[in-house]
């Protein structure tokens, strides 16, 4: 064996010994790894659905609403500001918002506004207005009659969601209506420029979500 075969392999042995003496740090080292992930994944979650939680139920418009609803309401008329029509302070609006956000969740404003976005969405028809002819609902008429055209279902949950003290907005769009809301506890995953959109004509979109073309119109926006 020459000289330079023994220093070889003395190289060898030293390479050999240093993987072993490693190899124990870099398997305490993926284990730490892996107890950090398992961490992560076990405590986010919890963490979302707390600030996140989703309605566990949505009632019905016969389990909400009061039989007497829409009585004594005032005859149709010419409206001048849509936001004329909306009265949170309505005992009758506020008590159906109550109903709805207590029947679907636990003491989270975030689920109350999911609530009754959901309620709108999923229990009334989208229903247009005769041809020629533009009649806005009180948002009591439209809450009993299971329907209306987009701005009358905009007011409707306009008011539902002031009623629980979130700043609702209606946003005017050529030919559509809908709704924005301020609520800074929201995930900013919903939000588009601090506000939260919500079409409840839309019935294939989730909370936040309304259709991408509407996004590209020009909007006028009505403060309640």
């Amino acid at each position: 064996m020459t000289p330079e075969d023994v220093l070889n392999q003395a190289k060898e042995i030293d390479q050999a010994r240093d993987s072993q003496e490693s190899s124990p740090k870099r398997i305490w080292v993926f284990v730490g790894i892996f107890l950090v992930m398992i961490m992560v994944l076990y405590l986010f979650p919890y963490h979302w659905i707390n600030i996140n939680p989703e309605p566990r139920n949505i009632p019905t418009t016969g389990q909400a609403l009061a039989p007497d609803i829409a009585e004594n309401l005032t005859p149709p008329r010419k409206v001048l500001d849509l936001t004329d029509l909306i009265n949170p302070n309505d005992q009758k609006i506020k008590l159906t918002a109550n109903k709805i956000v207590t029947a679907s969740c636990d003491s989270n404003s975030v689920c109350y506004s999911k609530a009754l976005y959901y309620f709108i969405r999923d229990n009334y028809d989208y229903v247009k207005d005769p041809i020629g002819v533009e009649y806005v609902e009180d948002p009591k008429e439209f809450l009993s009659a299971g329907g209306g055209d987009c701005e009358s279902g905009s007011i409707a949950l306009a008011a539902l969601q002031e009623a629980i003290g979130t700043d609702a907005q209606l946003v005017l769009i050529a030919n559509h209506a809908y709704v924005r809301i301020k609520l800074p506890e929201a995930p900013k995953t919903y939000k588009n420029n601090g506000w939260i959109y919500l079409d409840w004509t839309c019935k294939e979109c989730d909370f936040g979500e309304i259709p991408w073309q509407n996004w590209e119109k020009s909007a006028q926006y009505l403060e309640i």
